[in-house]
């Protein structure tokens, strides 16, 4: 499986880093110069859930956003002790 969401669609995405020297001209310098770019890559915060679909339990590769947004509906809690039950 790949690194995407299930509900948002965010996946990883390449970008770069530039490396810069020198003073800003409004702090008094000459400039700033580019000395390198170097490929990097943006990858979201992808979080493996247990979440109902069609009130079926199955496990998803969800994006934090996603779950603090509430996208992702929980199943319940399963309850091991009896005495928590009543019986």
């Amino acid at each position: 499986m790949s690194r995407e969401c299930y509900f948002t669609g965010k996946k990883t995405i390449a970008g770069n880093t530039i490396a810069r020297r020198g003073k800003a001209k409004y702090l008094g310098g000459v400039g700033r110069n580019v000395t390198g770019i170097t490929k990097r890559k943006f990858k979201p915060n992808i979080q493996k859930v247990r979440a109902l679909i069609d009130g079926k339990v199955c496990r998803l590769k969800v994006s934090a956003k996603a779950i603090k947004m509430g996208l992702v509906t929980k199943p319940l809690r399963r309850k091991y002790n009896k005495a928590e039950t009543g019986e």
